[in-house]
């Protein structure tokens, strides 16, 4: 994952003409941890579901003023243990007031010994930040695998996120 998020972070492109003076170029490295809610929980095959939850994050920017956020997540799509086919929003309120709302079209959610390694792709698409590319790569944590193989699935993973805003 790590050589993923460098990759991505190579490939980032240049800041929006449109930001202040006070953020160009400016970068935020964030880690903290994300909860995701399932509705219906996610099973070994993939079915339309629900997402919903929160994170905390704690961060390192060019602007020292900037230095955490918390955010709620809600989305959808089809997702499944081993599948995920979603649109994903994250709503950021910083440590400032200012907030920043993501959208996260690119995923690749793996399912390693039953527990999920995330790795998300979006855009900001308003608020502080508007038009910088966004990665979130996570490792959140099924607190019972096996529940992929059961009628309600998972419903709940929690766990380390970073959020990088590039």
């Amino acid at each position: 994952m790590a050589a993923s998020l460098a990759a991505l972070v190579h490939m980032a492109p240049d800041a929006s003409a449109h930001e202040s003076a006070h953020e160009s170029r400016a970068a935020v490295n964030c880690v903290g941890s994300n909860t995701v809610s399932f509705s219906p929980g996610l099973s070994l095959a993939a079915r339309r579901t629900l997402i919903g939850g929160s994170g905390a994050y704690t961060c390192l920017s060019t602007d020292p003023a900037l230095r955490s956020g918390t955010s709620s997540i809600d989305g959808g799509g089809r997702n499944g243990c081993f599948f995920s086919d979603a649109t994903t929003v994250e709503r950021v309120t910083w440590n400032t007031g200012e907030r920043t709302t993501v959208v996260y079209h690119l995923g690749n959610v793996q399912q390693v010994a039953g527990q999920a390694v995330v790795l998300v792709m979006g855009r900001v698409v308003e608020g502080r930040f508007e038009g910088r590319t966004v990665a979130s790569p996570g490792l959140q944590v099924t607190l019972d695998p096996l529940r992929c193989a059961s009628k309600r699935g998972v419903e709940l993973i929690t766990g380390p996120s970073t959020l990088v805003i590039l």
